[in-house]
């Protein structure tokens, strides 16, 4: 399974952006699916999260601004992003999880796109 992202790019602060998650198989086959992203120098952080059932949760720091979808028929996971602050800036990595137990899964990655907010 290959998960491919696009649409980061340079944007202004305020602006809005939308990026796309591909998956190489269903995205019914991942029990979760989510956005991360990783600032130069820090950690990674979980952005968004969708499960199958469409539950979704949301850092803090993006409540209310950004918004995550996903199309099963296309296999694709998009994030919405709107009024974007240059802390948003980073690598935003498309994350599956697939259930294998109660309480073993497996983890996929992408290899990121940029996004980059600056005026």
């Amino acid at each position: 399974v290959q998960l491919v992202e696009s649409g980061g790019d340079l944007v202004q602060p305020g602006g809005s952006l939308r990026l796309s998650c591909v998956a190489s198989g269903s995205t019914f086959s991942f029990n979760a699916m989510g956005w991360y992203r990783q600032a130069p120098g820090k950690q990674r952080e979980l952005v968004a999260r969708i499960t199958n059932g469409g539950t979704t949760n949301y850092a803090d720091s993006v409540k209310g601004r950004f918004t995550i979808s996903r199309d099963n028929a296309k296999n694709t996971v998009y994030l919405h992003m709107n009024s974007l602050k240059p802390e948003d800036t980073g690598v935003y990595y498309c994350h599956g999880w697939r259930q294998l137990s109660v309480s073993t899964g497996v983890d996929y990655w992408g290899k990121g796109t940029l996004l980059t907010v600056s005026s």
